[in-house]
């Protein structure tokens, strides 16, 4: 049987924090690979680390830069479709380009899937992958690619395997030590020049962004792609420039990195308990 994956995902470099090991891997395993790329990104960062809110960001110079970026990260991890909805960045949460009506955000769930739909019925993925109902960590875009991606599994002929992406609690408690500790010494170094910052305020609504570790359906050991992976994200350096991921070391990142984590929502094979391989039931 030739097996194919699909994901769903909702900016340039989505495909690359979450599943660019995953997509490594099964291109080394000669699968079929299929990345669905939801919006532009406008609405990331300009070059210089010019934020959407400020002076200077020309939001179409974004679009063709994070282009140039995903052709580059799609050729490192192998992929061998990728589909561009073309959608308009909605921002985060909040923000008046929610309401634009080009906004992927504001776009008719049905319309989107039946996009989607269409992409899927044409490639016949076994296995898809996209967001939880919260998009992972709460932005608009992640949760509407979540929701056309439901809406699309509903409108084709048959039932693939479904997995959300995902971090074990054990997991993330790891990371937020991390990033805690990085704050904290920012802020000592900061204090150091005689800079003071406010406290961030606590997010009201903030929700968990951990899974329950007796909830991951799959863990799939990515340990021979994470240099792959890390090439991936360094790709989109207009975003992750300076994030956690790209202020380790190779090394730290091999270590930290040789795991991706989805659970299991669909289930036509009748799998149980956690599997290492993203086609178990398929081969």
């Amino acid at each position: 049987m030739a097996l194919t994956f699909l994901a769903v995902h909702a900016h340039p470099d989505d495909e690359a924090s979450s599943t660019g090991g995953l997509y490594r891997v099964l291109a080394d395993q000669k699968i079929r690979t299929v990345l669905v790329t939801c919006t532009r990104g406008e609405f990331g960062d300009a070059p210089g680390g010019i934020k959407p809110d400020t002076d200077g960001h020309d939001a179409d110079d974004v679009v063709v830069i994070r282009e140039g970026e995903l052709d580059r990260a799609v050729e490192i991890l192998g992929i061998s479709r990728s589909v561009r909805l073309g959608y308009r960045d909605s921002g985060m949460m909040g923000w008046p380009q929610n309401n634009d009506p080009s906004a992927f955000w504001a776009t008719p769930v049905g319309d989107a899937a039946e996009r989607l739909a269409a992409v899927m019925m044409e490639e016949r993925p076994q296995v898809v992958v996209t967001y939880n109902e919260h998009g992972f960590y709460g932005h608009p875009d992640h949760i509407q690619a979540h929701r056309i991606t439901m809406s699309a599994l509903a409108l084709i002929d048959y039932e693939p395997t479904l997995y959300f992406n995902a971090i074990p609690n054990s997991v993330m408690a790891i990371m937020r030590e991390r990033w805690e500790r990085e704050e904290r010494e920012q802020r000592e170094a900061e204090a150091a020049k005689g800079i003071v910052r406010e406290p961030d305020p606590d997010p009201e609504d903030e929700f968990e962004m951990g899974t329950p570790d007796d909830e991951i359906g799959a863990a799939i050991d990515v340990s021979s792609a994470t240099d792959a992976k890390y090439d991936a994200l360094a790709a989109h350096h207009s975003q992750v420039g300076e994030s956690f991921w790209m202020k380790m070391s190779r090394e730290e990142f091999r270590k930290a990195m040789g795991t991706e984590w989805f659970v299991r929502v669909t289930n036509p094979k009748g799998l149980s308990g956690r599997v290492d391989d993203i086609f178990a039931g398929y081969r």
